[in-house]
């Protein structure tokens, strides 16, 4: 079977169910695609007996007739959500080799779904980057161009998909971390509403923005992850919303006749580089063709995301992140004199610069004398970016646009500019600052030869909408589709 890895996670899920293929077969494959492409440095930990061992069991479950719809079918998980069977480090030197004694909410709905566990993906350190470059275990390589980043934090899950390493991988996303890899690799993937995901077991890097979502290569596929993994988890997340599961795949197939398409004039700005407007563009102009009605609208805080996001989740972060001390689990250092000397020189060897940059920024927005001045003006812009929002839903049913303003960038590009790397997320954060579910899904390629992603968003529990939208964009064309050479 040496073209499994060309199956989308339906197609897949079909031969399984048929009996075409076994899940065990399944693993032997892409266990092995993961060796042989072990260079793009996209996964963290991998066990094949306990691979093999879920896959015995799936097929256990396929061979008494359950119809469950990802039973057999592979996956694997960003390495921020805590696994018992896999160690988990959330690509810190804080985390290395630590093992969980209990399992995330997200990973264990797609274990109960049957889905078989390949491994831990590669992230930037405790999700704090947009290239997967701070990732304290090596640089994840885009497969599209080994000498581009795949984006981040989920960038290790992006790789691995886009290489078919894997046919389904989850992410999260705090100010596009799912979006935007989708985006550089030539993925779909999806974040839903806040609160639609548990959060329990999710290293938590700002939670109030922090949401797992999945990723994968088509519209259908997310929809059937995405039913899987969301659903209330009242008793492990205060966060999650009492709001029960249900079939995402229900509207994929509806018509777009009339869908108002709000495009935020803000977006398509002097910043945005010419071959990414070329491509969202043309995406737009195939809906068109499809029925919808495009509808020129204003998001005019667009500018203002950026700041409030870099305010608000390093103040999350400086408080999530105390608990990595080196007192009761993690990193510890070896050598110190008293108490605070170990929490120094254990934090600071366990933490990368990016980390170490963020915590110190959150501390000092949220000392005395600037809480004021900052954290609480930036919670009040916030309130005002999700009711720019709001106004404009008024206007469209899905807003749209690009997800980042340029393909890929080369790797190290902005190693001296920490703050390039902040500004290429202005047209993720503002979804993600008022807890509206987004999506990326690929419309072209640009410079270079690299992926382009739409970017999708939609109002509150609104994802069987978006996926309806991206799942018809995909039916008119075949970017989707596309591989890149050597792979």
């Amino acid at each position: 079977m040496s073209d499994l890895h060309d199956l989308t996670v339906a197609q897949l899920a079909t031969k399984l169910k048929a009996r075409e293929v076994s899940a065990v077969e399944a693993a032997h494959h892409f266990l092995a695609r993961a060796k042989e492409h072990a260079s793009l440095g996209a996964f963290l930990a991998q066990d094949e007996a306990v691979t093999l061992a879920q896959a015995r069991a799936a097929d256990a479950r396929l061979a008494r007739g359950d119809a469950s719809p990802l039973l057999g079918v592979p996956v694997a998980h960003k390495d921020v959500f805590v696994t018992a069977d896999f160690s988990t480090t959330a690509g810190s030197r804080m985390l290395q080799g630590y093992r969980s004694p209990f399992e995330s909410t997200v990973t264990r709905k797609l274990s109960d779904s049957g889905m078989v566990c390949l491994g831990k993906l590669n992230c930037d350190e405790f999700a704090m980057g947009s290239a997967n470059e701070t990732s304290a275990y090596g640089q994840v390589r885009n497969p599209w161009d080994t000498t581009r980043v795949p984006g981040g934090s989920s960038g290790g899950s992006a790789a691995a998909l886009a290489a078919r390493l894997t046919p389904a991988a989850t992410g999260t996303d705090t100010g596009g971390s799912i979006r935007q890899p989708s985006s550089f690799c030539n993925l779909t993937g999806i974040k839903p509403t806040y609160g639609r995901a548990s959060r329990f077991g999710l290293i938590a890097y700002a939670s109030s923005l922090d949401q797992a979502g999945p990723m994968a290569r088509t519209a259908e596929d997310c929809a059937l992850l995405l039913s899987a993994l969301c659903g209330p988890d009242l008793d492990r997340d205060s966060t999650s919303l009492d709001v029960p599961a249900e079939d995402f795949s229900r509207a994929l197939n509806d018509r777009l006749d009339g869908l108002r398409i709000g495009v935020p004039k803000e977006f398509i700005s002097d910043g945005l580089a010419p071959d990414v407007r070329a491509a969202v563009d043309a995406a737009l102009a195939e809906l068109q063709k499809l029925g919808a009605r495009l509808v020129e609208i204003s998001l005019p805080r667009t500018e203002l995301s950026i700041p409030v996001y870099y305010i608000l989740s390093p103040a999350e972060a400086s408080s999530n992140l105390a608990r990595f001390d080196g007192v009761t689990f993690g990193h510890r250092a070896k050598d110190y004199t008293d108490l605070e000397d170990m929490y120094k020189k254990t934090r600071g060897e366990g933490f990368g610069d990016e980390v170490k940059r963020r915590i110190m920024t959150g501390t000092y927005v949220l000392s005395h004398g600037y809480y004021d001045a900052y954290y609480l003006q930036a919670q009040k812009v916030r309130r005002m970016i999700a009711d720019d929002l709001q106004r404009a839903f008024q206007q469209c049913d899905v807003i749209a646009g690009p997800v980042a303003p340029t393909v890929a960038r080369c790797i190290g590009e902005c190693a001296d500019d920490p703050l390039a790397d902040y500004l290429a997320d202005i047209y993720t954060l503002s979804a993600s600052l008022a807890g509206l579910p987004a999506m990326s899904v690929p419309a072209g390629f640009g410079a270079h030869g690299m992926p382009v992603g739409l970017q999708l968003i939609g109002n509150y529990l609104q994802e069987s909408k978006l996926l309806n939208v991206a799942h018809q964009l995909q039916q008119a064309t075949d970017f989707h589709l596309r591989a890149p050479k050597g792979f």
